[in-house]
């Protein structure tokens, strides 16, 4: 006994582990004791279902107790439905391979032909049966989910008139002396109807205790006890272990802290349920209408748990730092206890709404609860938005600083305030179904916001996390997939937003979902507002565009991965230039890009004919607006195939644009001037305009100097010491030579020109700066001036006119 005290702790995490493996057991072994059934018998099956919808749902019309509930009667439809749906679709390859085989063997001899060999007819007979059979079950199998989606239609349209004429219905209000007397008159009956239904729980928990059924009784309420009341410290250890091991520090890890208390609290609970329902029909001692009862009350206290831990795990009132919800520590405190409260309301709603059903309560009794819940539930929430209230005015009396309020729960505020008028009014006028309605859409739409508002911040704090240029699988993106951090946060963002987006679409259906909806309708009614649709002959469905955006991000992915390795490993062993180089890769990329967006056009379904039509519309707004975008897209091609002028050349246009090419697009070229700016050019002007490309090919740099001199200087010493000065630079060419010549002579100087060639046009500049500062200190050293000295004649004029001696001035 003292060895097992340091374990008890652990108990909780074995039980939960032993509540998720045995009921999959459980499900594993039925799955493979049932044998797979033939597509006729899975038609027969679907058949004799929508048969006993279409027979229950004419009894509901014709107003006949008993009958089924028109939700479970849609559900069953949909079932069937999506059942023949997916037998037709895995049909479709079956006729595909017989087609196949059939094409083989080629057509039948004509009359008149030699027969073909015995076998071979035998073998076209037996692939025309199966053909026709298969033909057959795939035109039964549409045939039966076209009657099962007209059945949904109309079970639709009879559960809105039937909920519109519920809503608009008015009772006695409960202010009035006849609702009282109602509720007098049919109090014996619910009464008598109510002691049956505790007289068959007794009797159910009577046969629980049991010898036979007490110790496994016993076992799952000790189980379930334990569960509730110590995986709490277990579960809490355990995520905070996980988290400090693998998830960063920032809010991340806060979003996915609140998730885990949202969901252990639900699962906990959940399951602690579940074991309470093994343990009260563990040998079968409840018959299927008490069965049926207790699963139904196991989802309620598993939806009423999710309430309430997806509430406490929003408001964090003990960790501020944890907190999702903007609200101060004042107001999380004040609203600490309301989750769990909104969550006993809504397991108190489900409760009795299921006893009624089950008993069949008047319709006075029924109303009058609605009333009551309805008040309670509305009451709860009025108290929670002044309790709100008076905690943000209690802040600003302390002189906290309050988070700022987003407009979203100044809308949600006003939408709930008007919900709650709306109730307490209708309750008090006799409209009690419809507040009834009201105060159950508040919970429902309360839930469904509350898990859009956490799984929205959870899709971004992991978005971020992950892309995060300095987290570490950014850096690891960065260095494997040479992604750019701006690259990087602009994923984050995109894949944020469309997360969001799709998020919204999904609570916006859950809300606006039928009154009364099952989880199964729910998430039917999710499906179909991403399917069933198409764009012209392209249908649309979720999985397809998911695929589709899997395989060309993926592929852009590959592409990408190639071209470094391309670049970085494979063509720096090759004889290309760099300008070669870049063309390739450029190529590669168009080619690959049209490669990948066929890949994601055909994940997506795309069939020839849509390709067609897309071609059609684009050949369209060619015609009309795009000649010039085509024009520079064919130009580009061209530069990159022909290469007339390639990366890194430097090129002069007739548009008095001179610089060094720096990248070639798709529709536009990038020139970089020498004052470092950039040019955006055309293609088309590269091709159809006059093009001077200084660096074309091999090309030499040629240095040609004029230099005036006086006439009187030697000119063949100054031809030599000019040609010293080419031959002595060691960047110009020996073959040509350096060349000096007397380019003109005039009254005033002589001028020499000078000319050599450097390896590339780009040394010229250099070069010819350096021969000039040489020509320079050998013409000094040399005493060769390069002008004349001016002389100046000053006469001095006598009294009468006349000249007087001149003296020559020589300016200093």
């Amino acid at each position: 006994m003292p060895n097992l005290i340091p374990r008890l702790p652990a108990l909780p995490a074995i039980l939960l582990a032993l509540a998720l493996v045995v009921p999959s057991a459980y499900a594993k072994a039925a799955d493979t004791a049932v044998p797979a059934a033939t597509p006729a018998q899975t038609l027969q099956q679907l058949g004799d279902q929508l048969a006993e919808v279409k027979s229950a749902l004419d009894k509901a019309q014709q107003g006949k107790p008993g009958g089924t509930p028109l939700a479970d009667l849609r559900t069953r439809a949909l079932q069937v439905q999506d059942q023949a749906q997916q037998l037709s679709d895995g049909l479709a390859p079956q006729m595909s391979a017989l087609q196949a085989q059939i094409t083989v063997l080629g057509p039948a001899p004509a009359k008149g032909a030699p027969p073909e060999a015995p076998e071979v007819a035998a073998q076209r007979r037996q692939l025309d049966k199966a053909q026709a059979n298969l033909n057959a079950q795939i035109v039964q199998a549409k045939s039966l989910s076209l009657d099962a989606q007209q059945l949904v239609g109309q079970i639709t349209g009879l559960r809105n008139d039937q909920f519109q004429a519920r809503l608009a219905e008015r009772t006695g209000t409960p202010l009035g002396r006849a609702f009282w007397a109602d509720q007098a008159h049919a109090f014996p009956g619910d009464a008598a109807r109510l002691h049956r239904f505790v007289a068959s729980w007794a009797e159910g928990w009577s046969d629980a205790w049991q010898p036979p059924n007490r110790m496994p009784f016993l076992f799952c309420l000790f189980a379930a006890v334990a569960l509730v009341a110590g995986s709490g410290p277990v579960l809490r250890r355990l995520w905070r272990a996980v988290a400090t091991r693998w998830l960063p520090d920032g809010h991340l890890r806060r979003s996915a802290t609140a998730m885990f208390t949202a969901l252990s609290t639900t699962l906990v609970i959940g399951f602690a349920a579940k074991l309470l329902q093994l343990g009260i029909d563990w040998n079968g001692t409840l018959d299927a209408e008490l069965d049926a009862l207790a699963t139904s009350m196991m989802h309620v206290v598993t939806f009423s748990a999710l309430m309430a831990g997806l509430g406490s795990a929003l408001l964090s009132s003990r960790h501020a730092s944890w907190r999702l919800l903007p609200l101060s520590d004042i107001a999380a405190q004040r609203l600490q206890r309301f989750p769990w409260l909104l969550g006993g309301a809504a397991l108190l709603t489900g409760a009795i709404e299921r006893v009624i059903r089950n008993t069949g309560a008047s319709l006075p009794a029924t109303v009058l609860w609605h009333a009551l819940l309805a008040l309670l539930i509305s009451g709860l929430i009025g108290s929670l938005l002044l309790r709100l209230r008076h905690a943000r005015r209690e802040a600003d009396a302390l002189g906290d600083e309050l988070p700022r309020r987003p407009l979203w729960m100044g809308l949600v505020s006003f939408a709930v305030v008007l919900g709650v008028a709306v109730c307490w009014l209708a309750v008090f006028t006799g409209f009690i179904a419809l507040a009834f309605f009201v105060a159950a859409q508040m919970l429902w739409a309360g839930l469904v916001l509350a898990c859009l508002y956490l799984l929205m911040q959870l899709a971004r704090d992991l978005f971020d996390t992950l892309f995060s240029p300095q987290g570490r699988s950014g850096q690891q993106l960065q260095a494997g997939f040479d992604i750019s951090p701006e690259t990087l946060e602009q994923a984050s963002a995109v894949l944020t937003g469309v997360t969001r987006v799709l998020l919204a679409l999904v609570a916006l259906a859950m809300v606006l979902s039928p009154y009364d909806a099952g989880p199964g309708e729910l998430a039917q009614r999710a499906a179909q507002l991403f399917s069933g649709h198409s764009l012209g002959q392209l249908p649309i469905s979720p999985g397809a565009i998911l695929g589709a955006i899997a395989v060309f991000v993926l592929g852009l992915l590959a592409l990408r991965a190639l071209k470094n390795w391309l670049r970085d490993q494979l063509l720096p062993t090759t004889s290309m230039d760099v300008g070669m180089r870049d063309s390739v890769l450029t190529l590669l990329g168009y080619l690959g890009g049209v490669i990948v967006f066929a890949l994601s056009l055909a994940e997506m379904n795309v069939s020839l004919q849509s390709i067609t039509w897309i071609a059609s519309a684009l050949s369209v707004g060619i015609g009309f607006g795009l000649q010039a975008v085509v024009q520079n897209f064919i130009s580009g091609l061209i530069l990159l195939v022909e290469r007339p002028v390639k990366v890194g050349d430097w090129v002069s246009l007739s548009s008095d644009v001179e610089g060094d090419i720096r990248r070639i697009n798709v529709r536009a070229t990038e020139i970089q001037l020498w004052d470092r700016s950039t040019v955006i050019v055309p293609n088309s002007q590269l091709i159809t305009q006059n093009v001077r490309n200084v660096t074309h090919g091999s090309a030499q740099g040629r240095v040609r100097i004029l230099l005036p001199m006086p006439l009187d200087t030697d000119a063949d010493q100054a031809r030599q010491l000019m040609l010293e000065a080419l031959q002595a630079h060691p960047a110009t060419l020996a073959n040509p030579a350096p060349l000096v010549r007397l380019d003109n002579i005039n009254a005033s100087s002589m001028t020499f020109s000078m000319t050599a060639y450097v390896r590339s046009p780009r040394d010229v500049g250099a070069v010819k700066s350096d021969i000039l500062f040489d020509i320079l200190a050998r013409l000094r050293a040399a005493s060769l001036p390069l002008s004349t000295p001016t002389s100046m004649v000053v006469r001095n004029l006598g009294p009468l006119g006349e000249d007087s001696p001149a003296a020559p001035f020589q300016p200093s």
